[in-house]
């Protein structure tokens, strides 16, 4: 097994690339079943026609059933980043903000957090499904960190948040090689910046009094836009089979 995943990452995301190395034959179903279950208790999938939910273990069979490999989904209004419906997927990926689409399959899963676990559902989904190719969105994000570092040391950032200036910092260490069994390198580095990206727009973004105006807290949200925006389409490519292919 590689090393641990970030803990800031979606749920959807561990799943995507662990199913995704899992049915490429570069992890065994232990391996997959370690890995998703650090980020809850349990995990449970109802079936797309909604019989009683199982265990992923049990599950599993099931869902490998014709699947080539996973993508990541990360829906917000406006911006369906890795969907393509029908309606009934696209409205419960957009109240979770993420997806996972089984490629080949014609099925997504939703994540829904139950106390300590996790519920998929299972639904019918469109392919195929708009999804950025990875060297493009790790372009996008490199142009949009800048323009966000820019715009975040003008409005002074590192005085009311030095965290995100130790993350902007922290982005030009060197990157692990890969995060998970037959992951690329260049898939694993926009993984990693992407989700330090991710932590910088939200730790940016709270707000413990540090804004005097409203005028400066909408300064901060035109700020970050684009780099949020970067961010999530360079996650969805870094943990899409269909992105890389």
């Amino acid at each position: 097994m590689a090393g641990p995943l970030d803990a800031d990452l979606p749920d959807g995301a561990v799943l995507a690339l662990w199913v995704d190395a899992w049915v490429r034959g570069h992890a065994a179903t232990d391996d997959l079943l370690e890995a998703v279950g650090r980020s809850a208790a349990a995990h449970h999938v109802v079936p797309v026609d909604g019989g009683p939910a199982e265990p992923l273990a049990l599950a599993l069979g099931t869902l490998r059933r014709g699947c080539t490999g996973a993508g990541l989904a990360l829906p917000v209004a406006g911006d369906p980043a890795g969907m393509a419906g029908p309606r009934a997927l696209n409205d419960a990926a957009l109240e979770a903000e993420e997806a996972v689409h089984l490629l080949g399959t014609g099925t997504a899963l939703v994540p829904c957090r139950a106390g300590a676990g996790v519920v998929w559902s299972t639904y019918a989904a469109t392919h195929p499904r708009p999804v950025p190719t990875l060297p493009d969105a790790s372009r996008g994000l490199r142009l949009a960190l800048v323009g966000a570092a820019q715009a975040l040391a003008t409005l002074d950032v590192a005085r009311w948040r030095p965290e995100v200036a130790d993350e902007l910092i922290s982005l030009r260490r060197p990157r692990p090689a890969a995060a998970v069994p037959g992951m690329s390198a260049e898939a694993a580095t926009a993984l990693a910046q992407a989700t330090t990206c991710r932590r910088i727009v939200a730790l940016a973004l709270e707000d413990d009094g540090a804004a005097v105006s409203i005028e400066e807290v909408r300064a901060r949200t035109d700020a970050l836009r684009p780099l949020d925006h970067a961010a999530r389409h360079a996650l969805v490519a870094a943990c899409s089979a269909d992105a890389q292919r």
